[in-house]
C-alpha cells in the first residue's frame, strides 16, 4: 500500500532559544547560546552549573487560563503552548475545516510531570497520604500533555502518547506520519514536551555520568568535539501539525515541509549506553531516508542527536555513515543543534524537527556552536561554529534514546 503523502502545515516551540518559531528559529540560524547558569543544580549537591531553560513563559500569552496553570504541571503547560501557536499557524479548527475524529493528538515525554511528582511526594512524607492533591495524578501521569491538547481543540481522533526516553518527540511525529499516511487521520498534533529541571532529575542523570560538569554555559554543550563532557539538560516543547497533503491543498494551507519517511530500530544492547558500531541506529536513517525517495549523491541536511556524550557522537558517526555510505556521509551538512538549545529530552526530536523544516525550507543549514576541537573520530561535516547557506532537498533528523531507541524522520523540500 503506497499510502498518502504527509506535510507540516504549523509549528509550535518553547525553548531555551525562544518562545515562538520565529524567534527559535532566529537564534539557531545565529548561534546564539540558550544554556545558561543554573544554580538551582548546584543546590541539589550534584556537581552540575548549567541547563537549557525556558525564559519569560507566560501560559497566558498562549490563551491558558489561571485556572488551567494551577491544574497543570510545566510539561504540560509547555506543551499547550507549542500547540497553541502551531494550530494557529496551520489554521485548521476541528468541526470547521476538518472533522473532529479526524483530528489526533500524539504528544511525547520522556518523563512527564516531575516538579509534581517531587512536590506532593514531599506532602506525603511530611503531611501524610490523606494530604496529597487530588490532582496528583493527572498532573503527574504523561498523557495528560496529549488529553488537554484534545480538550482545548477539540480533538476526537487518534491519541497516542509516546515514552521512549530522549527520542520520545521523534517517535511521537514517526508513528503520527504513518497514522496519517494510512487513512487513520486527517491531520495530528505530533511533538513532544519536558520540563524536568528538577533535583531528582539532576541527580539521576547526574550519578549516571551523563551531564557535563562545565561551569561556562558557552562551554558546556559540546556535541562532537574532543572537549565533550556530558550532555547539558534542558527544557520545553515543540508541536508540529502534521497532515494529509490533499486535506491541506484543499483549504489552501500553507506548506513548510513534506514529512516523508520514518525509522525506528533499537539497539538490544544496553541501558544507557549506544551500540559502538551504530548499526541500529543506521538502519533506521536508512528506512527514513528509503520511505522518503532519498538517493545518493541528493543535498541532505541531518540534524543530528549530537548529545556531547562520551559515547553518543562516535556512534551516531559511524551510523551516519553506514546508513548513506561514506561518500555521501562525507558531503552531507551536519549540525547538533543541541550545542545552542541544550538537550530537551522528551521534546529535543521534536525541536529539531523544526529546525530541519526551516533548514529545507529557508536553505539554511544551523551550526552546531563551541565546535573548535573537533573529535577524530567524529570526522564529517558538523557544520562548525556559524550557519552555512546550502539547499538541500531532504533532510532526516534523528534521536537515539536510553533503552536503546533509535528513531529518525525524514523531510523533503516541498
Amino acid at each position: 500500500m503506497e499510502g498518502k503523502r504527509v506535510v507540516i502545515t504549523g509549528a509550535g516551540v518553547i525553548s531555551p532559544v525562544g518562545n515562538d518559531v520565529r524567534s527559535f528559529w532566529a537564534s539557531l540560524v545565529e548561534g546564539r547560546c540558550g544554556i545558561v547558569k543554573f544554580p538551582e543544580a548546584e543546590a541539589c549537591g550534584v556537581n552540575v552549573h548549567v541547563a537549557g531553560t525556558v525564559k519569560d513563559f507566560d501560559p497566558a500569552a498562549y490563551g491558558i487560563t489561571v485556572k488551567e496553570t494551577k491544574r497543570n504541571d510545566r510539561f504540560c503547560l509547555y506543551a499547550m503552548a507549542a500547540s497553541a501557536q502551531a494550530m494557529e499557524e496551520s489554521g485548521l479548527q476541528a468541526g470547521v475545516n476538518i472533522a473532529p475524529e479526524r483530528l489526533g493528538v500524539y504528544i511525547g515525554t520522556g518523563i512527564g510531570g516531575i516538579d509534581t511528582f517531587m512536590e506532593q511526594t514531599r506532602v506525603c512524607i511530611e503531611e501524610g497520604a490523606d494530604r496529597i492533591s487530588p490532582l496528583f495524578i493527572p498532573k503527574t501521569v504523561s498523557n495528560m500533555a496529549g488529553g488537554n491538547i484534545a480538550i482545548r481543540f477539540g480533538a476526537e481522533g487518534v491519541n497516542l502518547t509516546t515514552t521512549g526516553a530522549c527520542a520520545s518527540s521523534t517517535m511521537s511525529l514517526g508513528e503520527a506520519f504513518l497514522a496519517i499516511k494510512y487513512g487513520r487521520a486527517d491531520a495530528i498534533i505530533a511533538g513532544g514536551t519536558e520540563a524536568a529541571l528538577d533535583p531528582l532529575a539532576f541527580g539521576g542523570f547526574s550519578n549516571a555520568h551523563a551531564l557535563t560538569h562545565a561551569e561556562d554555559p558557552l562551554r558546556a554543550s559540546l556535541p562532537f568535539s574532543a572537549d565533550r563532557g556530558g550532555f547539558v539538560m534542558a527544557e520545553g516543547a515543540a508541536v508540529l501539525i502534521l497532515e494529509e497533503y490533499e486535506h491541506a491543498r484543499a483549504r489552501g494551507a500553507a506548506i513548510i515541509a513534506e514529512v516523508a519517511g520514518y525509522g525506528n530500530s533499537c539497539d538490544a544492547h544496553h541501558a544507557t549506553a549506544p551500540r559502538a558500531d551504530g548499526i541500529p541506529a543506521s538502519r533506521a536513517i536508512r528506512d527514513a531516508l528509503v520511505e522518503a525517495g532519498w538517493r545518493s549523491g541528493e543535498a541532505l541536511y541531518i540534524n543530528a542527536h549530537g548529545t556531547g556524550t562520551a559515547l553518543n557522537d562516535p556512534a551516531e558517526t559511524a551510523a551516519i555513515k553506514l546508513a548513506i555510505g561514506e561518500a555521501d556521509a562525507r558531503k552531507a551538512s551536519i549540525s547538533s543543534t543541541k550545542s545552542m538549545t541544550g538537550h530537551m529530552i522528551g521534546a529535543a526530536g521534536a525541536a529539531e524537527l523544526v529546525a530541519s523544516a526551516l533548514a529545507l525550507r529557508d536553505g539554511i543549514i544551523p551550526p552546531t556552536i563551541g565546535l573548535t576541537n573537533p573529535d577524530p573520530a567524529c570526522d564529517l561535516d558538523y557544520t562548525p561554529l556559524v550557519a552555512v547557506e546550502r539547499s538541500v532537498t531532504f533532510a532526516v533528523s534523528n534521536s537515539l534514546g536510553f533503552g536503546g531507541h533509535d528513531v529518525s524522520v525524514a523531510l523533503k523540500k516541498i
